[in-house]
């Protein structure tokens, strides 16, 4: 039984280190960019968009060239936060492609 008590442990140390990761993961922000830095997204950690910038020379274009553009910039940040957070969890947990919302059972 000694064992199943050290698992539970160890188990909710990892859970409590999981919940300061998290937390701390609110506080990165990064930028997406497109169109050769005529639009740039800033999302934060928790994927809450806190910025978009669109360039004097992106809004002659056309609506549709601009829409794209910032979905690109956009998705250009989502990748690199998704890349950052693994990074950022692999680094506190030792343990490489935990997922970023994981949620332990207990």
């Amino acid at each position: 039984m000694n064992n199943f008590t050290d698992i539970l442990s160890k188990a909710k140390q990892m859970q409590e280190k999981m919940k300061e990761v998290q937390d701390s993961l609110k506080n990165i922000e990064v930028e997406g960019v497109s169109g050769g830095n005529l639009v740039k997204v800033t999302l934060k950690g928790n994927y809450e968009m806190k910025s978009i910038f669109v360039d004097e020379n992106a809004k002659k274009e056309k609506f549709e060239v601009i829409n794209d553009l910032i979905i690109a910039a956009y998705n250009d940040a989502k990748d690199k936060l998704k890349k950052k957070t693994s990074e950022e969890i692999a680094k506190a947990t030792g343990m490489p492609n935990l997922p970023f919302d994981m949620k332990m059972p207990f």
